[in-house]
């Protein structure tokens, strides 16, 4: 357009692909790297990390921003010029609050403390990783104080996963969520036997789960000439590009919901990246404009999708067909049924749609109280057990089995977490509205075909990136504020019947 905005933009450019150039290490550091290239992999992305801080929060980078901004004053909000611009003006602000320095420590700390949590959980040796926490919770509370805050100290550290988003109103929708949900387990836990899911605990192959997830991903729409799938110990998604998006899962031959549905929200994130605007590459819009948003698009695929009726009248053949011994006398009904079974588990990731945000808001509840130094590290464990049997009504027999499961506490990520419990809501809501916009969705998907409703995110939320708020994207997209009642007509609808309640 100008010449101030083309001298930002190659600027942009340039953070972007260092950006790019450490996920790259960080993907062939969890899932190729040989474990003793540990040490020289985390100065390799330390340095890269200072080098990219200290480009983007330069006074010429300042300066540019406010030029270019200038130069666009009364170009269109909704233009992708005036929204990088707001998304620079913002990040440059916060990122300058954090010294050189400090972003080399959380690097290293990171880098130390994720094969700390690989080996402690792999030995069920919480004291291992211990140490690492605790360095790990300095540099939160570190970060919450350089951030600066008004009113609770989470609120900076949350705000960068949800903008625009307060500790306060977080609490306010996990307590809807609690009362409104308790009611629903507390009945459907009055017939435990309701529902049978034994025929997912039996012995699968896993050459051969590996062929279903490769079927099932393309089936929902993940496109596997921009993507990959890759084995690690968390799965996790990450894009290079638009059109490199990749997806990772893990195998368990003794329960196949751990494979199937860790790819089936893999790809919903990666789905998110490839359907972002070309015109928007290299720069931070062509992302999730943020984690909740990209939760509800992994929850969408995963669950909406990837647990409905409809989608398992139509590929439960071909997997009764890879496993005609374990599914030969099953029917995609019962099998429908079985992988939507309600019932308190230890396990995050395994959780099923309505004990999984009581998971979260354990979480929640937990980086809150350690935050503020209420809660020691030492007395994690003891901790999170108590909330378990407070919240789900059991209690996880080992430390691998809870406070170790999962590989978010190694970097200093706190207020992270919620956003997965807001991601239920963002796509039952998103859900809600695309149906009533156009009831040929609901129909499609009894047919188990998604490819209309991934057209509308495809129109109404990937292509956009980050050119909006969380706020205003779920504002245009259904009409109204995030909600968590949609959630609920959703989980009452959908369980009474399976439920018969």
């Amino acid at each position: 357009m100008n010449d101030p905005y083309q001298t930002l933009l190659k600027k942009v450019h340039e953070t972007h692909d260092i950006e790019k150039a450490i996920q790259v290490l960080s993907w062939d550091k969890e899932t190729n790297m040989p474990a003793a290239g540990n040490t020289a992999r985390i100065q390799q992305m330390t340095t890269l990390r200072r080098l990219r801080h200290h480009i983007f929060t330069s006074d010429e980078m300042g300066e540019l921003i406010e030029a270019a901004g200038a130069e666009l004053n009364g170009v269109d909000y909704h233009s992708r010029e005036a929204s990088l611009i707001r998304y620079l003006r913002r990040a440059y602000a916060d990122e300058r609050k954090l010294p050189d320095d400090f972003v080399q420590r959380v690097s290293k700390v990171s880098g130390e403390a994720h094969p700390a949590w690989v080996q402690a959980r792999a030995n069920n040796d919480f004291a291992h990783f211990q140490p690492h926490l605790e360095q790990v919770i300095a540099l939160v509370q570190e970060m919450a104080d350089l951030y600066g805050y008004e009113d609770e100290k989470y609120d900076p550290l949350l705000d960068k996963f949800e903008h625009g988003m307060k500790t306060a109103e977080v609490h306010s929708i996990f307590q809807v969520l609690k009362e409104g949900l308790k009611p629903l387990l507390a009945a459907i836990a009055e017939q435990p036997d309701a529902v049978d899911n034994r025929i997912l605990h039996q012995h699968f192959p896993v050459n051969k789960q590996q062929e279903f997830a490769n079927y099932i991903a393309t089936a929902v729409g993940y496109d596997f000439s921009r993507g990959h799938l890759g084995t690690v110990v968390h799965p996790f998604a990450t894009s290079f590009s638009r059109d490199d998006a990749r997806i990772t899962t893990r195998w368990n031959p003794g329960f196949l919901n751990a494979a199937l549905f860790g790819t089936l929200h893999e790809a919903g994130h990666a789905m998110y990246e490839q359907g972002t605007d070309p015109g928007l590459a290299r720069t931070p819009l062509a992302r999730g404009t943020s984690s909740g948003i990209h939760e509800s698009q992994s929850r969408m695929i995963e669950n909406i999708v990837g647990r409905s009726l409809g989608f398992w009248q139509a590929h439960f053949p071909r997997l009764q067909g890879l496993f005609p011994q374990q599914l030969g006398g099953a029917t995609a009904v019962a099998f429908y049924r079985a992988v939507n079974k309600v019932q308190p588990s230890y396990i995050r990731v395994e959780a099923d749609e309505l004990t999984y945000n009581f998971h979260i808001i354990l979480r929640f509840e937990l980086e809150q109280a350690m935050l503020e130094g209420d809660l020691k590290v030492a007395d994690l464990p003891t901790a999170w057990n108590d909330k378990m049997q407070a919240l789900l009504g059991v209690t996880p027999p080992t430390n691998a089995l809870g406070c170790l499961q999962d590989v978010h506490w190694t970097r200093p990520g706190f207020g992270y977490f919620p956003t997965y419990a807001l991601g239920n809501l963002y796509a039952a809501q998103f859900y809600e509205a695309m149906t009533a916009q156009n009831p040929a969705i609901a129909e499609d998907m009894a047919q188990g075909d998604p490819a209309s409703l991934v057209a509308w995110l495809r129109e109404n939320i990937h292509q956009h990136g980050r050119k909006y708020t969380p706020a205003e994207l779920v504002q245009r997209a259904t009409g109204q504020p995030l909600t968590p009642h949609a959630f609920m007509r959703y989980a009452t609808r959908k369980f009474g019947e399976l439920y018969r309640l």
